[in-house]
């Protein structure tokens, strides 16, 4: 197997970014949802970090997978079964990028402009000035992101479940 895309499949690399990424979400969508429902302790906290590091590990290996992807052909569709297709399944793509930037973005944001200075792997910062009001606007953009991400998810798998059951054009074949 080629590290590189081939016209009719996806290379190595592509592959492990792809799955890289939706198992790290798997994690990471439901973790979030948890540390929401917990009271404020040192418990929280230290969760809330692992999630924060995660999340930025993710951010790090999206846009690795989105600069692979620009530099290296996307494999060709042999198949399009109603007009539109291309254009639907781009866009979901596209807002699947955005969604998980969009995230990664507001989530740090969210923290910097609480008064934390965060850890982003290779580098540490922080705001020297709080503003909650700020802080707040980006946790519910977080929010929102998280909730588009899902849906667009969601209609990603269907979209795949249809193409492998309905469609028979082996769509799975070409990701794993």
């Amino acid at each position: 197997m080629s590290i590189f895309n081939t016209s009719s499949e996806y290379g190595l690399l592509a592959k492990l970014l792809h799955w890289l990424t939706f198992l790290a979400l798997i994690i990471q969508i439901p973790f979030g949802f948890y540390l929401v429902g917990l009271e404020f302790s040192d418990r929280r906290i230290e969760l809330e970090n692992v999630h924060i590091l995660f999340g930025i590990t993710i951010f790090y290996i999206v846009l690795l997978r989105l600069i692979w992807k620009l530099v290296n052909p996307s494999i060709q569709s042999e198949h399009n079964f109603f007009k539109g297709q291309n254009i639907i399944a781009k866009t979901n793509h596209f807002l699947l990028y955005v969604s998980i930037f969009a995230i990664t973005i507001s989530g740090i944001l969210k923290k910097l402009y609480m008064g934390e200075k965060l850890n982003f792997i290779f580098f540490n910062f922080g705001f020297e000035k709080d503003n909650f009001q700020l802080a707040d606007s980006f946790y519910i953009v977080h929010i929102y992101a998280n909730y588009l991400l899902i849906t667009l998810v969601i209609l990603h798998i269907l979209a795949v479940i249809a193409h492998h059951f309905i469609f028979k054009d082996k769509i799975l074949k070409k990701i794993t």
